[in-house]
């Protein structure tokens, strides 16, 4: 995350000097149309994630009839290119010119961390719907933001969870160097009672894998717990299977392997088993429309960012039903967010006082199937320890 630190501070120059401007937009009342902007890695190796959290979206809004909350909405979309940079210029066409009244999306953590205090300090609301970074969960959060996913370290507290519940006694750790990527590693560390053979940092987007591959395979690991992203997982995933190890050294992943990579790796995927906090065959109501909804109009399965990006759109219709379509009482638009009075594609959902879902996670594995492999859940995955990430917060409930 090279250069955030500055980036942040150029952009509180630039987004905060906005705020005025903001609270002067909203407090014109409610609008006969609502401007939602959205942020996501839209091209490159990552796209298809932030592809996935659009068109779930958008599928929303079409199921609606092009309303949230009984009010026409405009959605405003723009591609972070996962380079926080652009996500700041994003963010500050969004609010200064476009003049949204919500942002949602963001797929990476690094771009996250770029925009979010520009953004909920000048006033405007985000309901994120996949990037967690641990400290906008705690220390760093905004009355202003909301989740629709987890916190990083969350995600991966599951996987160390379920890879001490799977009994493996030396893992092998690999992630992208990050903002995630680190806190993947902290939050595996957290549920993971055996031994850590070693942890080793890619860099972002990285193509071959095959030196770091041998070298896990010199380690003798009883498992290889990874965190690969998008494109970065298809690559490793199929090098991990092209060098024989799948199958021979278990593979655990997380956000490696779903709904968005499966169509590219098929049966290659398959004896890989995944740490998820959604997958397609989740049995409840809302779950199961969602998912034959996709399909019909994507012609492919939906994935976590689908799942999360679907929940926000329908945390937002929630909100504005409640408040009548208007946007110009930040604290009763807050208030109606934080009830989460919308069936999620997850099952039961509700806020901790952070403003993060309190989630479930599942044990997923990929199974061969007619057309090359498919999901199959095995049930929840109980986390033992997890990091207080809301007690650093100091939002008052």
């Amino acid at each position: 995350m090279t250069g955030t630190k500055t980036t942040q501070r150029k952009a509180i120059a630039v987004l905060g000097a906005l705020a005025a401007g903001a609270a002067m937009f909203a407090s014109s009342g409610a609008h006969a149309q609502v401007k939602i902007g959205f942020i996501g890695t839209l091209s490159g190796p990552g796209g298809a994630l932030g592809q996935d959290q659009y068109d779930a979206f958008m599928l929303a809004i079409e199921q609606k009839g092009g309303k949230l909350g009984g009010v026409p909405v405009q959605v405003i979309k723009e591609d972070d290119q996962l380079k926080p940079d652009v996500g700041v210029q994003a963010a500050q066409k969004l609010v200064e010119r476009d003049k949204v009244s919500l942002i949602t999306g963001v797929t990476f953590s690094n771009v996250m961390m770029a925009i979010h205090k520009n953004v909920t300090n000048a006033g405007v609301v985000m309901v994120g719907s996949n990037a967690g970074p641990a400290p906008i969960a705690g220390a760093q959060c905004s009355p202003n933001f909301f989740s629709t996913s987890w916190d990083n370290d969350e995600l991966h507290e599951a996987g160390g969870q379920l890879s001490s519940d799977l009994g493996y006694k030396k893992m092998y750790v690999m992630a992208p160097n990050y903002q995630a990527g680190r806190d993947a590693v902290n939050g595996f560390k957290r549920d993971y009672k055996g031994q850590i053979v070693d942890e080793v940092y890619t860099q972002v987007n990285q193509p071959d894998y095959s030196a770091e591959i041998a070298q896990l395979q010199a380690a003798k690991p009883d498992a290889v717990y990874v965190f690969y992203p998008g494109g970065m997982g298809v690559n490793f995933v199929k090098q991990y299977r092209q060098a024989g190890l799948l199958g021979k050294i278990p593979l655990i992943s997380v956000s490696t392997i779903d709904g968005s990579t499966l169509p590219a790796l098929k049966e290659l995927a398959v004896g890989a088993i995944t740490s998820a906090p959604y997958s397609p065959d989740l049995d409840n109501a809302q779950n199961k429309q969602f998912v034959a909804a996709f399909q019909k109009k994507y012609h492919r399965l939906p994935s976590m960012y689908a799942a999360q990006s679907y929940d926000a759109a329908n945390l937002i219709d929630s909100a504005l039903a409640k408040t009548k379509g208007s946007v110009a009482d930040r604290e009763a638009l807050r208030a109606a967010l934080k009830a989460a009075d919308f069936a999620s594609v997850r099952g039961p959902f509700k806020f901790a006082s952070n403003q993060f879902p309190v989630a479930q996670f599942y044990r997923v594995d990929v199974v061969k199937d007619a057309n090359g492999a498919a999901f199959l859940t095995k049930g929840q995955i109980q986390i033992k320890t997890r990091a207080d990430l809301a007690a650093q917060c100091k939002i008052k409930s």
